[in-house]
């Protein structure tokens, strides 16, 4: 039904969109094999200063080779009449890189009266400080909701209990379906964004308290003047080290047979969904829809939440939490919710013998904790055919796009739509910016609130390029240059860690659902 109704998008594309090689031809200007950039290096005294360095000039297969060298697609089997599909992307800045990203199909046993079906869950995770959180997060985010899940079908209730990690281990190894109850119930939908709520939360309890714990079963009574060296304890940085470095977290959960979608936002990643709306001559337009909101100390909500919280104190300096660290939400980040006394004490328990240095806490730091991983959970209705029925829908979700902030510093809300309508329209080759507002219309649904100040590299000027495969390929090669093959090869050429001064590490996942061939064939009958 889709790509029936973009035809007349694709008739037009044709006429302006060159040829995929014709874009790519090497010309004179790119043989050059180096460049020269400023970039910040400390000096012999420690002080950072400006100084020039010459790198070596990626050539363009090297740049599509890292562009797609960790895309990946999937595709679910068919059910209920629809396809379900996602394709996700990767591109470091930081090395290792801090992102991460997880995804599961979960089915539903089946009851008496319901046969079993199947729960999509998807998830980007954007660390900071290190790898440690994020990585995590992409093992046990997911089968913590899933473990919240199956309390709340099985007991009609969220659970009392707080899981352990070690719970949500359990659960990921031994169990492959979740419970469900026969029919929803009253309050369903809040029920659910309670759960999933809940166990983000029970999550970075365990994360935030777990060195606590190693410590206090370690000692009897704790002396601050006798702290015990447990720096080569087996538990020591797998403790300390995902409670110190941070993540945010996003992750969509859809029950296509409800037709629900949930989106939880800890942190500034974003969700924002394509809303095909659909004329009955065929065409139409893409409604950008918003899903959650930039959580930073920029965002007017969360201002007013923090000093809520903290009123007798400037929690937000320069957009963020005591001057420094951005995302006002996310896991870990200990250093912003243990008490200074904590701090010292596990720092000196778990560190004091390796001789590596620590960051202290935050100045300003009285009343922890500033950041909290309580997600913001939301919930919309699915509007997808049904099997066997001809009759169209005209206003559809057809596609979710989740990606760190990374790719939002490059691209806006509305630029994602269009440049993945335009993907499924079909275009290819080099396209104008101004063009493909043309060939790929949209219309503004909810707004995005932005949680940065920053002024994007992407101009109205210029030009989009449809030369990938892989969708979430796609987005990363436009937001680093699309159509300048000159900056794209200079700003992935610039090695780790001067990269960061020009672009974050980048993951984006683009969920999708298509009509089954069978359906469509019952449809026409």
């Amino acid at each position: 039904m889709l790509r029936r109704a973009w035809k007349p998008i694709l008739g037009t594309a044709v006429v302006v969109a060159p040829p995929a090689y014709i874009y790519y031809r090497y010309t004179a200007s790119n043989k050059s094999t180096t460049f020269t950039i400023k970039v910040k290096e400390k000096g012999p005294d420690g002080k950072a200063s400006m100084v020039k360095r010459s790198f070596p000039l990626l050539s363009k297969d090297a740049v599509d080779q890292r562009i797609n060298e960790s895309a990946t697609f999937t595709s679910q089997p068919p059910s209920e009449g629809l396809v379900w599909k996602h394709a996700t992307a990767q591109l470091s800045s930081n090395s290792p890189i801090e992102d991460a990203h997880a995804q599961a199909v979960i089915t539903t046993d089946a009851t008496s009266s319901d046969p079993a079906r199947s729960l999509l869950f998807y998830a980007v995770m954007d660390g900071h400080g290190g790898f440690h959180t994020s990585r995590l997060l992409s093992h046990v985010l997911i089968p913590a909701v899933a473990l919240e899940l199956t309390s709340l079908a099985r007991d009609g209730r969220a659970s009392t209990k707080t899981s352990s990690i070690l719970d949500i281990f359990k659960f990921l190894i031994f169990s492959s379906s979740l419970s469900r109850a026969d029919a929803p119930q009253e309050g369903h939908v809040e029920k659910v964004s309670q759960a999933i709520e809940r166990a983000f939360c029970n999550l970075d309890f365990e994360i935030v308290n777990g060195p606590l714990r190693v410590l206090s079963a370690n000692v009897g009574k704790l002396d601050k003047t006798n702290i015990p060296d447990l720096s080569q304890h087996l538990m020591a940085e797998a403790s300390m080290l995902p409670a110190l470095s941070g993540s945010c977290a996003l992750m969509a959960f859809l029950d296509p047979s409800r037709r629900d979608l949930y989106v939880a936002c800890t942190g500034d990643s974003r969700a924002v969904a394509g809303i095909w709306e659909e004329n009955e001559d065929s065409t139409g337009k893409w409604r950008v829809e918003v899903l959650t909101e930039d959580q930073t100390g920029r965002s007017a909500s969360e201002i007013e939440r923090i000093q809520s919280e903290h009123p007798a104190e400037d929690v937000i300096s320069r957009g963020r939490i005591l001057g420094g660290l951005e995302p006002s939400r996310a896991f870990g980040d200990s250093r912003y919710k243990w008490p200074h006394e904590v701090q010292e004490t596990l720092y000196k328990a778990f560190f004091a013998g390796t001789g590596k240095t620590v960051r202290p806490a935050p100045a300003g730091l009285k009343t922890p904790p500033y950041v909290t991983a309580t997600p913001v959970v939301t919930h919309r209705k699915l509007s997808l055919p049904t099997p066997g029925s001809s009759e169209p829908k005209l206003s559809s979700l057809k596609f979710l796009v989740l990606a760190t902030d990374g790719l939002w510093d490059e691209l806006s809300s509305e630029e994602v739509v269009t440049l993945v309508g335009g993907y499924f329209s079909g275009l290819k080759g080099s396209i104008s910016k101004s063009s493909l507002q043309e060939l790929v219309p949209t219309t503004a649904g909810s707004p995005t609130v932005q949680g940065k100040e920053h002024t994007k590299r992407n101009a109205q000027q210029g030009s989009w390029v449809f030369v990938d495969d892989n969708v979430s390929a796609h987005l990363i090669r436009n937001a680093l240059g699309g159509g300048n093959e000159d900056e794209l090869r200079k700003i992935l050429s610039i090695p780790a860690p001067y990269s960061r001064r020009w672009r974050d590490d980048i993951t984006v996942t683009v969920i999708w659902w298509e009509e089954s061939q069978g359906s469509r064939a019952k449809a026409k009958l």
